[in-house]
């Protein structure tokens, strides 16, 4: 018997023992090709022995200190890493736990910037269906994820959804990008005066959505479309991060590949690769300033925000991407995904899209590839996906609900950015014998 409570209480989990490079081992000394990075966390594969010695030099010197009482060297110079190369206008970095954390803060700081800015009555979030940021209580509540909020509806506060940004399944056969782009960022609008302009606070989405619809990228006019929105009705733009920035789309920040900056970011998985936890928030100096020169106190915080080994662990993480070129081979090793994707699959008759940005792909599964009719909830492809894949050796993330929390089966690949060509050729063979036994063309 177990005294973990397990997320699953009813399947047995195998006990990770190693870790190397891209593969994780079990206690029967099998080996797991991790293309999903964990939930897209591993970006530089596990064990590696720099971040290594960055925590061990930092648990020599300090490895905790409250941050009502002290600023650390690590914090300072992560913060300073992160300021210099973030969106422009986004001066200011607010270290967490987590995700969830980041989200949390994100959604506090924007509410005490319009009541110290003195319009308090600025309290309604929009953001949109099919999203997803974070299981706390705050973040739930503006995520669009129906079955992750289903049974925890009664606690959490209102909040206002719009359409995803889904081209596959949501732009018309005869609409260009850019109507496309228009015709939701008109929604946006219409939402907003609905709400009653005076009456929003932010507009939170995820650059790139992740797990709940499968690396969900916008068509490129879209956010700067969004921004045009919010700053028509004075409503601060939100960006989630979490899952796609830090490098996993092949740009530091995912957003910069659409030229837009949001007055707040929010980034975690990837920023300390798993090595040790850690989140974070990115404000502009703008809101900044708006609470140092006002109550000077933002009312919020953890007692692990900016936590000196997790700072030092996620400084080093993000030093040597920089120093070995690893975005460079994020978007190379993205394209050689997607390209072998797209010649394994793109016959197969219930493989319906391939899609996502540099190592940051998904694929999403249909009944009939013509028509894009989904396959049977009940049959939970997914599910079955993943466990034929774990038989393979291969590690990915997959989710059903695609499309509406119900309909829709995809799987996200997610592999650190350290894998090589071989690597791909392995992870796409894999996930093909997979396909092929769960769902035979």
């Amino acid at each position: 018997m177990t005294h973990v409570f397990h997320r699953n209480p009813q399947h047995t989990l195998k006990r990770a023992v190693r870790g190397q490079g891209i593969s994780l081992f079990d206690e029967d000394g099998r080996a797991y090709l991790d293309a999903s990075g964990g939930a897209a966390v591993s970006c530089l594969g596990h064990g590696h022995p720099e971040v290594i010695a960055a925590i061990k030099a930092q648990l020599d010197q300090v490895a905790y200190a409250h941050s009502s009482f002290f600023t650390t060297q690590a914090c300072e110079d992560l913060a300073d890493f992160l300021a210099q190369r973030a969106p422009e206008g986004l001066e200011h970095v607010y270290f967490v736990s987590g995700g969830s954390e980041a989200v949390e803060a994100a959604l506090k700081l924007a509410r005490q910037y319009f009541v110290e800015k003195g319009e308090p009555e600025r309290s309604q979030f929009i953001a949109r269906r099919q999203s997803y940021h974070g299981n706390t209580l705050g973040a739930l509540a503006i995520g669009g994820n129906a079955w992750r909020r289903q049974q925890f509806l009664p606690l959490l506060v209102p909040a206002h959804h719009v359409s995803p940004c889904y081209a596959y399944r949501d732009q018309r056969a005869d609409e260009s990008e850019e109507a496309y782009a228009q015709r939701l960022a008109d929604e946006l609008d219409a939402m907003i005066q609905s709400v009653g302009p005076g009456r929003v606070a932010a507009f939170v989405a995820e650059t790139v959505v992740g797990a709940t619809a499968g690396a969900v990228a916008p068509v490129r006019t879209y956010l700067q479309r969004i921004r045009e929105v919010c700053d028509r009705h004075g409503v601060l733009l939100i960006l989630d991060e979490v899952m796609s920035g830090m490098g996993r789309t092949g740009h530091l920040f995912a957003c910069a590949e659409d030229g837009v900056a949001p007055d707040i970011l929010t980034i975690a998985k990837g920023l300390g690769a798993g090595y040790q936890p850690i989140g974070a928030m990115l404000a502009s100096h703008h809101i900044y300033s708006t609470i140092a020169q006002g109550s000077g106190f933002f009312q919020h915080g953890h007692t692990y925000m900016g936590h000196a080994t997790a700072c030092a662990a996620a400084l080093a993480v993000q030093q040597i991407i920089e120093r070995d070129h690893l975005l460079d081979n994020v978007l190379a090793r993205g394209e050689q995904l997607r390209a072998r994707l797209h010649e394994i699959f793109d016959e197969h008759p219930n493989v319906g899209d391939i899609r996502g940005r540099g190592l940051f792909v998904g694929v999403e599964f249909v009944q009939d590839r013509g028509t894009k009719a989904v396959l049977d909830p009940a049959l939970k492809t997914h599910a079955k996906l993943k466990k034929q894949a774990m038989e393979n050796g291969l590690m990915m993330y997959p989710m059903g609900g695609t499309i509406d929390g119900v309909h829709g089966d995809h799987v996200l690949l997610a592999p650190p950015f350290i894998c090589t060509a071989a690597d791909i050729d392995d992870i796409v063979a894999r996930l093909q014998r997979t396909v092929l036994q769960v769902l035979p063309a």
